[in-house]
This record gives structure tokens, C-alpha cells and sequence, in this order.
């Protein structure tokens, strides 16, 4: 075979391991990195590099593996963004946690997220008490958003989070 095409397949196998992987264990596990999170990540790359380019160790295929990963995630990306369906299967979906102050125990049993994490997300979107949260959900990536109440105008308010690169207007 090939050897580099032995490496693209290889690279495309740990890919697709990897992804899956990370949807078999958890949305949450992405949320916030610690500092045992770090370490599994950089073994796991270290373990999966070999297996990716086996005994190829030269600067072809390694940009050969690269190249492989970067094209299957654009084409994961592109295919997720046009069907549904895929993207129901291979992301989940949001989960609310906590609705109108009250929290939603069952949610956080089946998401395996503590009571502790859910007051440090609620604190660390500026609100005090979990009575005063309007909404919290957990996103698709891992992370908690927080909706709080405003008391004074019976209105919810909640952080707008600016995006790096504005997204391009399209005039018709």
C-alpha cells in the first residue's frame, strides 16, 4: 500500500475514533479543561500520533495526517451544518437545568453535573442565588449559559457574548 495513503487512512481512523469518543463520553467533559483533563489530552495525542502515521515518521506524512484531519473535520462540519438529521446524532442537543429559579435535578443527574458546578457556572455569570437565574441551559459545547432575572423590570436580561469575527451581511 501506499504509505501515504496508509497514513490518510490511519489519521481518518483516530479521527473518527476520537469523535466518537468524545460523544460516548460527555458534553461536559468540554466545557472546562482542569488540569487532569490537560494531561489525558496530551497523552491521548501522544498515543494516537503513532497510530495515525505508524512507522512514517517523516515530515510528509506527518503533514499528510494533518492535512487528513483538517479535511474530515471541514467535511463533518459542512455535513452536520446541512442535515439535521447527522448533526442530531452526532451533537446533542441543549439541556435546561434550571428554569424560573428552580433547578432540575433529574437533568443534572443524567448530564453528570453536581450541584457545586451549577452554582460556580450561575456565580460566574454574575448571578448570587440560583433563585434568581431565569433560565440555565447546557450547551452543546459543554458550557452552562445563564439567563438571569431582572427584579426591577420583571424583564430577562442576560450576557451577550460578542463575536471575534462579525458575521458578513448578505444584501439582496
Amino acid at each position: 500500500m501506499n504509505p501515504f495513503l496508509d497514513v490518510a487512512l490511519r489519521s481518518l481512523a483516530v479521527y473518527l475514533f476520537m469523535f466518537a469518543g468524545i460523544r460516548i463520553f460527555g458534553k461536559n467533559q468540554l466545557s472546562q479543561l482542569n488540569a487532569g483533563d490537560i494531561v489525558l489530552l496530551l497523552l491521548i495525542s501522544n498515543a494516537v500520533q503513532n497510530a495515525m502515521v505508524g512507522s512514517n515518521v517523516s515530515l510528509e506524512g506527518g503533514l499528510v495526517a494533518a492535512l487528513v484531519l483538517f479535511t474530515a473535520n471541514f467535511i463533518v462540519k459542512k455535513v452536520i451544518f446541512k442535515n439535521p438529521k447527522i448533526k442530531s446524532l452526532i451533537e446533542s442537543d441543549p439541556v435546561i437545568l434550571i428554569k424560573d429559579g428552580i433547578v432540575d435535578n433529574i437533568k443534572m443527574k443524567e448530564q453528570e453535573i453536581d450541584f457545586d458546578e451549577l452554582e460556580e457556572a450561575v456565580r460566574e455569570h454574575g448571578v448570587e442565588k440560583i433563585a434568581e437565574v431565569k433560565l440555565a441551559v447546557l450547551e452543546v459545547d459543554g458550557n452552562i449559559s445563564v439567563i438571569s432575572m431582572d427584579k426591577d423590570n420583571s424583564v430577562t436580561s442576560f450576557t451577550r457574548h460578542r463575536r471575534k469575527f462579525p458575521r458578513k451581511s448578505h444584501k439582496y
